[in-house]
């Protein structure tokens, strides 16, 4: 792919849309079936997938454009049911790109097994019983997955916790043993579960504890990943406003949710909507990312923005994010699904860690999106203008049908199922 800009893309038909990408990306005819809908996920694969497997709920799935992220352009797959968001993003992704684009970063890929013990005669002894014994441990954990330690992952360390050790602590003391692990490409959820489980006889044999939970936390702050992008205020120049007050108003929006929990929860629900749709769309768990990514956004006590927004002194807007990002690129159902491999040849990423970076940068730029939104016209314009497709097609307008009824509810301003019906039934009577 020579570049995620393609100018007029949202003009073409849907089937232009699939011949262009099927195109670019050499699609064979069962990938091309799959996106029309005819060879997706079946009904023999969901009743493989989940328990008492009834039937296949479908998104849409769209595709990001115009995204550069260090040096390199994405077509990201974006699977969602909100109007505006894949637009929004992909224009976001335009103004950033003519800024140079974004920069993203991610730390190694460290997962995060956990042991409960309870019941120690001695914590304390208990806690250097387990640091002592820390390589034995360690190779035990790896005997069990030999596969992964010979692609380089496996266990690479282990720490050690007491809880509820302060005296009147509602609950009664436990022990926790962190085994931290290198999943490599795959979120690896089975092989940490079979990882602490395999070591919890020798944590109670060493501890002289009674072992209860062994089980992976989705709350990996030792797999993180990071974007960031800086905007010129001639940029986001828009009608009726200049690109520093456009600036100004994005930076007061920011600290309003950093000062307020009900503004931080909507502000950081628009970021998810960029977030989530990548992870869905790539096969993903995205219940872990976002218990993740809600967690740390409360990481210092206070619950707020997942975004930080500031402005440097040439005055140029910068934008960062920074979240959990344990996702994969194997294993799983993402092997499974149809649309998830089609979806990653799409964002064309070599690594779990890649994916992870794409991913907050798509976050980022949704959130730039409802900033700049709500700094100038308000959220309603562009959204809205959107919906009243979705309006018109409820209302049982087809075809060209639901352009022309779409754009009659926007400009009477009245975009309700009553007002779409009236005009079906005017522009056609059959």
């Amino acid at each position: 792919m020579k570049s995620s800009r393609i100018p007029g893309f949202y003009k073409l038909a849907i089937e232009e849309r699939i011949d262009k990408l099927a195109e670019t990306f050499d699609l064979g005819r069962e990938e091309i079936d799959a996106l029309r809908g005819l060879g997706s996920l079946g009904l023999e694969q969901a009743d493989k997938m989940i328990e008492n497997a009834v039937g296949i709920y479908s998104l849409p799935i769209g595709v990001g454009l115009n995204f550069l992220i260090n040096g390199k352009d994405y077509l990201v797959p974006m699977a969602i049911e909100e109007p505006s968001v894949v637009a929004s993003c992909s224009f976001m992704a335009k103004l950033v790109r003519g800024a140079g684009g974004f920069t993203a970063g991610s730390t190694k890929r460290v997962m995060i097994g956990q042991v409960q013990v309870v019941g120690c005669e001695d914590f304390r002894a208990a806690k250097n019983a387990l640091y002592s014994h820390r390589d034995e441990l360690i190779e035990l954990a790896n005997v069990l997955v030999p596969n992964m330690v010979k692609r380089g992952g496996g266990a690479l360390d282990l720490d050690v916790r007491v809880l509820n050790d302060n005296p009147g602590a509602k609950y009664s003391r436990m022990l926790v043993l962190h085994l931290y692990i290198d999943t490599q490409d795959a979120m690896g959820a089975n092989t940490i579960n079979t990882m602490v489980e395999g070591i919890a006889p020798r944590v109670e044999a060493l501890t002289g504890g009674k072992v209860y939970l062994r089980i992976l936390s989705n709350y990996t702050d030792t797999c993180l990943a990071w974007a960031k992008c800086v905007v010129p205020p001639h940029v986001l120049t828009t009608d009726g406003w200049t690109g520093e007050q456009v600036i100004e108003g994005m930076l007061h929006a920011h600290a309003f949710a950093a000062s307020d929990t009900y503004r931080a929860v909507t502000h950081n629900k628009g970021v998810m909507n960029g977030v989530d749709a990548v992870v869905i769309a790539t096969g993903n768990d995205w219940r872990a990312i976002e218990a993740g990514a809600h967690a740390y956004a409360a990481r210092d006590g206070h619950y707020g923005p997942m975004t930080d927004w500031s402005k440097d002194e040439n005055g140029n807007l910068v934008g960062f994010i920074e979240l959990p990002m344990p996702v994969g690129i194997v294993g799983g159902s993402i092997g499974m699904h149809p649309m998830a491999q089609i979806a990653l040849k799409f964002v064309r990423a070599k690594s779990a860690r890649e994916l992870a970076e794409v991913i907050l940068a798509v976050g980022l730029a949704q959130n730039m999106a409802a900033l700049r939104a709500l700094a100038t016209t308000g959220i309603q314009k562009g959204h809205m203008a959107l919906h009243a497709r979705t309006v018109a097609v409820t209302a049982g307008a087809r075809g060209e049908l639901v352009e022309r009824i779409a754009q009659a509810m926007v400009e009477a301003q009245e975009i309700k199922i009553e007002k779409a019906r009236e005009l079906l039934a005017t522009l056609d009577p059959a």
